[in-house]
């Protein structure tokens, strides 16, 4: 397992411009802090809470995956109530137990598609403690140090982190759950992604997610930026070798 350390704003910053450049990243880096109060100086997620549905949930955004998508270029804090949409996110994210959601629709309906069964729900990873606030946003902006940082990743990206972190678990649905496994079991984790996020969140096809431990991100940028150069040297020597089937008579 990779050292763990404590970083200023400053090196976050640092370690999101490495990363970001050694990858290749399309979409830069995001944060996530759990917190035990709203920050006095991080502006609140402000848009518009959601009618509620028949079994009461609402929520700002459709599920807490969405909010990757809206950090990639703005930094907010959200409250508990502001996930509330989504039962499987507030359960991973620690912000309700399974107990409080199990009778929802939207888990209801996973359940009677299929898509998960009873045994499997009640193994998904989630966050033990509840946080009274979430805080979200770009790494390189550094606002916060971030409990988690997320990545969203394409198959040659997830190819080098996959040589980087050996210990790089590969997860399924739901999506969200990575979250978790970074917060709560100092995990490195990629998921191939779920419909339901990719319905809520418009994420492109190839596109993957990946969360690395705040504490392990600079042991695990330092093991990428390694491992990229040597695959650059890897890609040239085949380009090289593959000219010859170009020059064949």
């Amino acid at each position: 397992m990779e050292k763990t350390t404590e970083h200023s704003l400053s090196d976050w910053k640092l370690l999101a411009e490495n990363l970001s450049h050694s990858l290749h990243l399309s979409v830069a880096p995001i944060g996530i802090a759990f917190l035990d109060q709203a920050p006095t100086d991080i502006p609140a997620f402000d848009e518009p809470m959601s009618l509620p549905s028949e079994d009461g949930r609402a929520g700002r955004v459709p599920a807490s995956c969405v909010l990757w998508v809206k950090a990639a270029t703005a930094t907010f804090t959200t409250s508990p109530n502001d996930h509330g949409n989504c039962s499987v996110g507030r359960y991973t994210h620690g912000l309700a137990s399974f107990t409080e959601v199990a009778d929802k629709a939207d888990i209801a309906a996973l359940l009677e598609s299929g898509w998960v069964n009873d045994s499997v729900v009640g193994q998904i990873p989630a966050i033990s403690t509840r946080a009274k606030a979430i805080s979200y946003g770009p790494l390189a902006d550094a606002a916060f140090a971030p409990d988690v940082v997320l990545l969203r990743v394409n198959g040659r990206q997830l190819m080098v982190l996959s040589d980087a972190v050996p210990q790089l678990r590969i997860e399924g649905k739901p999506q969200c759950h990575i979250v978790a496994l970074a917060k709560e079991y100092n995990q490195v984790a990629a998921s191939v992604g779920c419909a339901l996020s990719r319905a809520r969140t418009g994420m492109g096809a190839d596109e993957m997610t990946v969360a690395i431990p705040g504490p392990r991100l600079a042991a695990v940028v330092e093991a990428v930026r390694q491992t990229a150069a040597v695959d650059t040297v890897v890609a040239k020597y085949a380009a090289d070798d593959a000219r010859r089937f170009k020059e064949r008579p």
